[in-house]
């Protein structure tokens, strides 16, 4: 047995490694999320108003990657059987509220949570309350790898990705690329007039509300061009 041991790592140490390793999976799921965290917090400051759409989708696209690999994953188990105390929950106001201004001409947006629930009907959303959410989320598992605890901070991130953050990002990615592809294709949007995320929408009712926003409108506020169609 002992000089079984001595032969090699255990089978412990081999799996610390390959979570803690300079090319293991736990940095590179880590280096994605906090790269998302600052860029949408650059964003949000609105110091580059003219690309913050397609930077956004740029973004939320590279996060999913991130998440997909998560989803993907076997179930990551963390090393406590209760969850160490993280630290208080960020104060997401000033990022929720940035992103609002700077989205306000196309914050709001309709989505259907479960696509296999049968009849479901749309809901009102906010891009800005997406982000924020998304954010606060990988923050929370942001805080756990920061104190060395790996597992708890992979756990954490691919549970919530599973329950809430994934949800979340690919909604918002709906809207970022709808968004995009109305402008560049030069469609007109239809306008939620008065739709909000703290009313509910009845079936035909973001139909009746639909007005018209013509790309020009928005298109250069937002950094987008249209193309001419052929």
């Amino acid at each position: 047995m002992d000089q079984v041991e001595q032969a090699g790592p255990s089978v412990r140490e081999e799996a610390v490694g390959a979570l803690t390793g300079p090319d293991s999976f736990s940095v590179q799921i880590a280096d994605q999320i906090e790269s998302f965290v600052v860029a949408v917090t650059e964003v949000a400051r609105g110091d580059d108003p003219d690309s913050a759409v397609p930077y956004l989708l740029l973004q939320v696209s590279q996060l999913l990657l991130a998440g997909g690999r998560l989803g993907a994953h076997e179930d990551i188990l963390p090393d406590e059987r209760y969850e160490p105390d993280a630290g208080p929950d960020p104060d997401m106001d000033s990022l929720r509220e940035g992103l609002a201004a700077l989205l306000t001409p196309v914050d709001v947006y309709s989505e259907v949570f479960d696509p296999y629930v049968p009849h479901s009907k749309p809901v009102a959303a906010r891009i800005s309350d997406d982000l924020a959410n998304i954010v606060s989320d990988l923050r929370h598992g942001m805080a756990h790898y920061g104190r060395g605890r790996v597992s708890e901070a992979l756990w954490w991130w691919q549970f919530s990705y599973l329950t809430n953050w994934g949800p979340t990002a690919s909604a918002a990615l709906r809207a970022l690329q709808s968004l995009v592809a109305h402008v560049r294709l030069n469609t007109p949007l239809a306008e939620l007039n008065g739709l909000d995320t703290d009313s509910a929408a009845e079936d035909g009712d973001l139909e009746r509300q639909a007005g018209r926003v013509m790309a020009a409108e928005i298109g250069a506020p937002l950094g987008l061009r249209t193309r001419d169609p052929r």
